[in-house]
């Protein structure tokens, strides 16, 4: 057997191992869900491919992606040819928005750090059903499943992806082993990038379904330390809104736990 296909064999069992990986319960992760009075989950893979965080049972449960699907969308616009180039304005329709920083036409990564959903909705219109579940199975994010509203689906399901999912999905990305141009691929992590510091880097994406009312929040991503990259994933239920703020700071108390931000 030749170099290359023990290569490619390597990269094709990754995600299955990243998704099987052996899982640690961490008192001290748990401990901050519990002082903050939030029910959630926290996953984060080591070095080692452990799964260490809270509540591996809500960690391997499916919700619905909302705003973190913001990471998938933008890296098939760009991989597909949806989305020119970094540069090109991308229509927002022209109606009245809740936000009215979304009132304008803007470029995708200025959409991305905005969150500017009527932007993406665009987007997803040009990339169409068809395309989507092409490329959802192609690289396995969550169930797949975009049912008929093809501007909806990532906001009120059907998809739905789980926290341990989410790890798989984003570890691949950070590392460039899903099927798209690496180019595309580092056009989307550095629109992702959050903070960074002596050592390490931070990247990351957050989500609120039904937002501003009571939902399902998250906070994913990787942080990359060392030379390593770790993937993590939280998502919590949002009651009141100041919940919401709570998945960051429960998110890098984690990793701060973990030895993986200062």
């Amino acid at each position: 057997m030749t170099r290359r296909v023990l290569v490619a064999l390597w990269l094709a069992v990754l995600p299955v191992m990243a998704l099987a990986g052996t899982w640690q319960e961490h008192e001290g992760i748990a401990a901050l869900f519990e002082r903050a009075g939030v029910q959630g989950t926290f996953v984060v893979r080591m070095d080692d491919g452990r799964l260490v965080g809270h509540d591996e049972a809500r960690a391997r449960t499916r919700y619905v992606p909302a705003s973190t699907f913001k990471i998938p969308n933008a890296l098939i616009a760009l991989s597909r040819g949806i989305v020119r180039d970094l540069e090109q304005p991308l229509p927002y329709g022209g109606q009245p928005q809740p936000f009215p920083q979304w009132e304008r036409d803007m470029p995708l990564g200025e959409a991305f750090a905005l969150s500017n959903v009527p932007v993406f909705q665009g987007i997803a219109r040009s990339v169409g059903p068809a395309l989507y579940r092409k490329d959802l199975a192609r690289f396995g994010y969550g169930n797949a499943e975009i049912g008929e509203r093809v501007d909806r689906f990532w906001l009120d399901g059907p998809l739905a992806i789980s926290a341990v999912e989410q790890v798989d999905f984003l570890g691949r990305l950070a590392e460039g082993r899903l099927p798209y141009s690496p180019g595309a691929q580092r056009a989307v992590c550095a629109m992702a990038l959050t903070d960074s510091g002596d050592g390490w880097v931070l990247y990351g994406k957050t989500g609120w379904q039904n937002a501003p009312g009571a939902g399902v929040g998250w906070w994913v991503g990787w942080v990359v330390r060392a030379g390593r990259v770790h993937p993590f994933a939280l998502n919590l239920d949002i009651r009141r809104e100041e919940d919401a703020v709570r998945r960051m700071q429960i998110g890098r108390a984690a990793l701060a736990q973990l030895g993986l931000l200062p």
